[in-house]
């Protein structure tokens, strides 16, 4: 096609990076990707479609400012609103991605339920599925209510008209790859059909002072599908996390202009919908072995919230010449350096075992305060020596075999105490600012990982070896 002012031309486009190239690569030269370089019509800005009345701003001091608190819309539960910050920020666009079958639509079909109920109307829009199906949906889920509105409907036109007509109290459209605009002429799901589309949705949820949550498809390295651009567009991006054959789901910040990025929501997926998980650690332990080997309990913080989870290792010796690695809810990085760091540092030969840790649950662990409790399960089962099912273990260990300290640590020490653990060890460089409140559990410490390994099994350490009192 024709390049020039006001006239469509063919470009290619990053998928990961949002990149633009004249000519096709088998490489981004922008960010490194291999094969994602997408052959795209690129569109003037519409001009025909439905403009939303923003007022005329002007530049203004910054000291004459006034800041302002938003009154945000709490919905039911503790969960989501922990996720969004604390409830729903009217005028705010909300991306929400996961895997296929995760249970995206049937968080917001629940959430739609509840703002309803709290007043006004929420209008459900769905590109991928009929009103009927909607239906079957919210029949599973048990929600009726008359404030709910459903549309099928993929134009934008179309829904832009709705929104003005209905004036609802949230909107919701499901998905945002359906969606396309008659100005733009290439098909939906293109780049410049999410881009324009997206900065449509953004433009009504500022001039009508409504909150639109728009679900975003995801490749399949976990990331939304289409240009990076509209992670930066959407004021928060959420993504529902979790196994597709495990019943629990994560709700986890990556973008938040509202809010906290740190908080996590934790659901459980039941026959009747997503139900909010009060306290996830007892959930998670609630099949802790007692007497098996390779079985250890990690507290690792989600946000402010402590959650201890049980991280399981087996050793077997390799029936190959490379051993291998395999980790399930932990980085692989950190397996390897743990393993690097067991065999260097303590001594323990593991380079002709395959080595499998997993996180009971479906959970992932992010931080590196885990490293404790996945060396030491890796060292029980290799040595087959079950691991005391009361105690917890929390520290980073470092390349030089040294527990290094953790942030937060009474908070962690607190739920270990509140779920029955009798000991803990922690990193010695953790206590130096004093030692925690009497939290019913003896507190041990140690200074590297050989010296913890030690401890865990009550092993003569020689006079080096530190035990806390309660």
């Amino acid at each position: 096609m024709a390049s020039g002012k006001g006239r469509s031309r063919v470009v290619y486009v990053c998928q990961q990076c949002s990149a633009q190239s004249l000519k096709w690569a088998g490489r981004c030269t922008e960010c490194g990707a291999w094969n994602s370089l997408l052959e795209t019509v690129e569109e003037p800005s519409p001009s025909g479609a439905r403009s939303w009345n923003l007022p005329r701003t002007a530049p203004v001091s910054l000291s004459t400012l006034r800041s302002r608190t938003f009154d945000r819309i709490v919905v039911p539960g503790s969960e989501f609103n922990r996720a969004v910050g604390g409830g729903i920020v009217p005028g705010s666009l909300v991306l929400l991605g996961g895997d296929p079958g995760i249970g995206k639509s049937t968080l917001l079909l629940q959430v739609s339920a509840d703002v309803a109920q709290l007043g006004g109307p929420v209008l459900y829009v769905s590109g991928e599925e009929s009103a009927e199906q909607i239906k079957l949906r919210a029949d599973r889920l048990g929600i009726e209510t008359d404030n709910l509105l459903v549309l099928a409907e993929t134009r934008l036109a179309e829904i832009q008209s709705r929104i003005e007509t209905l004036s609802p109290a949230m909107v919701v459209v499901d998905s945002i790859q359906t969606m396309y605009l008659d100005d733009v002429g290439s098909a939906a799901g293109s780049v410049t059909q999410v881009r324009e589309c997206a900065m449509t949705l953004l433009r009504a949820a500022k001039a009508t002072q409504r909150p639109i949550f728009i679900v975003g498809h995801v490749t399949k390295e976990g990331t939304i599908a289409g240009p990076r651009i509209l992670e930066h567009i959407v004021d928060t991006v959420l993504y529902l996390e979790g196994e597709r054959f495990q019943s629990f789901r994560l709700l986890r910040a990556v973008k938040n202009r509202f809010g906290s990025t740190n908080e996590v929501g934790v659901f459980e997926m039941r026959g009747e919908g997503l139900a909010e998980v009060a306290n996830p650690s007892e959930l998670f332990l609630e099949e802790l072995p007692s007497t098996s080997d390779g079985s250890t309990v990690a507290i690792t913080l989600e946000g402010t919230r402590p959650l201890l989870v049980e991280v399981q290792a087996l050793t077997s010796p390799t029936s190959f010449g490379l051993p291998r690695r395999t980790a399930t809810g932990v980085d692989m990085g950190r397996l390897l350096l743990l393993t690097a760091v067991l065999s260097k540092r303590v001594g323990i030969g593991l380079s002709n075992q395959d080595i499998y840790v997993n996180v009971v649950g479906g959970f992932r662990i992010t931080e590196p305060a885990a490293d404790l409790a996945t060396a030491v399960a890796i060292v029980s089962s290799y040595r087959e020596r079950p691991v005391d099912p009361k105690l917890a273990l929390v520290g980073e260990v470092g390349l030089s075999g040294e527990l290094r300290r953790i942030r937060d640590l009474e908070r962690r020490l607190s739920e270990a105490g509140r779920l029955g653990f009798r000991r803990c060890v922690v990193p010695r460089s953790a206590l130096r600012d004093g030692r925690p409140r009497d939290l019913g559990l003896d507190v041990l410490t140690a200074d590297s990982l050989e010296e913890a390994l030690r401890v865990v099994w009550d092993d003569d350490a020689g006079p080096s070896t530190a035990r806390g009192a309660r």
